[in-house]
């Protein structure tokens, strides 16, 4: 495992594996499943091979060549983080501009395997009764998660020449999502909290905040928020870490990232740090997230594409207020600005849909908007994508050295 590695053995083998990338894409991929993969105690990441005898069943996804930028180092990356942190600003250097063959998410087909991807994420073994099989995939048993393990976990796909890995994120267990509640909820929804809320979670005078930088009124102290988000035991330095070791385990190999609400966000972070494609689904906003992480932002991030509808309200980040659905779960979801680009299903106007936030979980979307194409009688089988255009997160707040 490279967590038993040194630290600088480990940034140089990083260093290494950033720059990886065939020149040619092929016309289409298979995955299987080949690792399922978790995060015990202490941010150590397990992963555990699925048995022979449950290989052999494939998701085939399209592609084309994708353009994306990464920086010229992972030790260049770190100090540009650090520089920002310090100083408030980030220095300028060379971004490689690098062309990965990465998924076509105008397919609507390949929208869905992605999504089956990301729903079986909250499932520990391919026999569950809401595991989604590919040609009769229908028992396993769930390798890879230990009993108590309480973060971080999914599933890991790679296909037929090791050529092309996918990281599964699973988002967050509770009772009207995918997998309901589940040992990770504690852990998810403080997460979910640090990252998509305003200020450590203040929705109402009654909520407990889980960060002490609430200033009073509408002010919240900037410095106190980002400190907050770079604990250890925080899911993004631990995805930083598992990218790192499936990186190692797959030297030549392209990487591209998937997950649903919490899960998406993650994975578009990890996109942002590693210039990796990302495909997610029904995300909170994590483009505030990513900037009190202090990520050096490329001259493109096209490489991560959201995919999400208008009747959900926590991606359109109208899931806010003391009375909300979110709030009244615990959950202040309040950031709506993403990263990249999107496909915008817009059920509500198109299809009549009300706005619930009960139509947020990963089924309802594989089952309810990706069942079919999205205009049949004009051959349109996703929306075009677009990009979020005049975005504001948290435009009330004050942010400041309060403190």
């Amino acid at each position: 495992m490279l967590n038993a590695l040194p630290t600088t053995l480990r940034l140089v083998l990083a260093a290494f594996l950033w720059g990886k990338g065939p020149d040619a894409t092929p016309p289409s991929m298979r995955f299987q499943l080949r690792h399922e993969h978790a995060v015990a105690q202490g941010s150590r990441s397990v992963f555990s091979n699925v048995p022979p005898s449950f290989l052999g069943e494939y998701y085939e996804i399209s592609t084309k060549n994708i353009q994306t930028h990464r920086p010229p180092s992972a030790a260049a990356f770190a100090d540009a983080r650090l520089f920002s942190m310090r100083h408030a600003q980030t220095p300028a250097f060379a971004w490689n501009s690098v062309q990965v063959p990465g998924p076509d998410v105008t397919k609507r087909e390949n929208l869905l395997q992605f999504a089956k991807m990301t729903s079986n994420s909250y499932y520990g073994e391919p026999g569950h009764k809401s595991w989604y099989p590919l040609n009769g995939w229908n028992a396993s048993l769930p390798f890879g998660w230990e009993p108590d393990a309480d973060g971080f976990r999914g599933h890991v796909f790679v296909n037929d020449d090791n050529s092309t890995v996918v990281i599964s994120v699973k988002g967050t267990s509770a009772p009207w999502l995918a997998g309901g509640e589940g040992p990770t909820k504690k852990k998810d929804k403080l997460n979910d909290n640090l990252l998509f809320s305003c200020c450590c979670a203040r929705v109402g005078p009654t909520w407990y905040t889980v960060c002490d930088c609430y200033a009073g009124g509408d002010k919240c102290d900037q410095n106190c928020v980002e400190a907050a988000l770079i604990d250890d035991s925080l899911f993004y330095p631990i995805g930083t870490n598992l990218y790192n070791d499936v990186a190692y385990m797959y030297p030549n190999a392209n990487i591209w990232l998937t997950g649903h609400s919490l899960g998406g966000s993650l994975a578009a972070l990890l996109g942002a740090t590693f210039g990796v494609p990302v495909v997610a689904f029904e995300t909170p906003g994590e483009k505030m997230a990513a900037t009190r992480l202090h990520l050096p932002s490329p001259p493109s991030l096209h490489h991560i594409t959201h995919v999400y509808h208008t009747g959900d309200p926590i991606p359109m980040g109208t899931c806010t207020g003391v009375a909300s659905s979110c709030a009244l779960g615990g959950f202040a979801l309040e950031s709506r600005c993403h990263l990249g680009q999107r496909v915008l299903y817009d059920t509500v106007t198109k299809r009549g849909w009300s706005v619930d936030s009960r139509q947020h979980g990963i089924q309802f979307i594989i089952e309810k908007l990706l069942n079919e194409d999205w205009d049949v009688e004009g051959g349109v089988e996703v929306p075009a994508v677009d990009e979020q255009t005049d975005c504001v997160d948290c435009f009330n707040w004050q942010y400041g050295d309060f403190k």
